[in-house]
């Protein structure tokens, strides 16, 4: 038996719980993994409390990260013993993920712990950071450099925000963070903001073509956020875009990019290629500040995932939490 957050759905119960689970009940794979660390995201809220259809069969065990050791497997790429992490491929939301003290996946999901990377810090990162990497990624390979002016960041006091901030500025990035909790200013500024924005300013519908202020931008907002982020895009620059939280819609129009020859980068972090991953984890273990990434890191034990993502919905957590699953 071990430990899972569970979510079911029958007339009987409904809801997600802590539940002992038999481990004849893990679904098929060609690896079983003993987690020792996972994470919430914002995905991983919206699962737990419901808000929207991110589970896609019962019962589930939600996470869509994790990161432990190699139990048992059946791929000679991964030895018994070895520490391994998984980022999306659908876990968590159609295949048992990592809020559980054990999970079973093809090995195909799975890459190497890097070398210098902790499991917890891995975690701390988890498919917030591993996200606000590949953003990073798609402006350089889009040609924005530090030089080039600055970066927007919306978002920035959730996950993927606040690790792009940190990431942006390391990297000489002149960093704007826009956020609806004015009150974190001074934690922003700590991560490398140089502007806070209030979220209010990008929010409600504007013009479609505004004033030009960005280089760059990364948005996990849409709606209104992003179609304004890209009307207030100078010349050539590049908006990457990886979440909604605001909305699904993008209510803008074409002139930020037939007239500024503005790009739009999508960021699909969940089904994207392993080569991807394993550059974007060597780059976070080398370039993120980890006294900086650990001051802005909560742990808590698994028993206490269900309210804290409750909280995370409810705009109350800032900045990371690792799941400790052997607390």
């Amino acid at each position: 038996m071990f430990k899972a957050i569970l979510i079911e759905k029958s007339s009987e119960r409904s809801g997600p719980r802590l539940a002992d689970v038999d481990k004849t009940a893990l679904p098929d794979g060609d690896v079983t993994v003993r987690i020792s660390h996972s994470t919430l995201n914002y995905k991983d809220g919206l699962a737990i409390t419901g808000k929207m259809p991110i589970v896609r069969s019962f019962p589930m065990v939600p996470g869509i990260d994790f990161a432990g050791i190699v139990e048992d497997s059946a791929n000679p790429r991964f030895k018994k013993g070895e520490t391994v992490l998984l980022n999306g491929f659908g876990v968590g939301e159609n295949h048992w993920g990592g809020l559980a003290e054990y999970a079973r996946v093809k090995s195909d999901w799975l890459i190497p712990l890097p070398p210098g990377m902790t499991a917890a810090r891995a975690m701390a990162l988890g498919t917030a950071g591993y996200t606000a990497m590949l953003c990073v990624m798609a402006l350089e390979r889009q040609g924005v450099t530090p030089a080039k002016g600055e970066v927007i960041v919306t978002g920035a006091a959730g996950g993927v925000g606040g690790v792009a901030v940190l990431l942006l500025s390391r990297l000489g990035y002149e960093v704007a963070a826009s956020t609806g909790r004015i009150g974190e200013s001074d934690y922003l500024r700590g991560l490398g903001a140089k502007t806070i924005i209030d979220r209010n300013e990008l929010s409600s519908p504007g013009r479609p073509l505004q004033k030009a202020r960005w280089a760059g931008a990364v948005d996990s907002v849409g709606s209104h956020t992003l179609a304004n982020v890209c009307a207030q895009t100078k010349d050539e620059g590049v908006v990457t875009a990886c979440g909604l939280a605001q909305g699904m819609d993008f209510p803008a129009t074409v002139a930020p990019f037939i007239l500024r020859g503005v790009t739009l980068v999508g960021i699909n972090s969940v089904y994207r290629s392993i080569a991807d991953r394993i550059e974007a984890w060597n780059r976070l273990t080398d370039e993120i500040d980890f006294a900086k990434l650990d001051a802005m890191t909560k742990t808590i034990p698994l028993s206490d995932a269900i309210d804290a993502a409750r909280d995370l919905i409810d705009g109350k957590i800032r900045g990371r939490i690792v799941i400790d699953v052997s607390r």
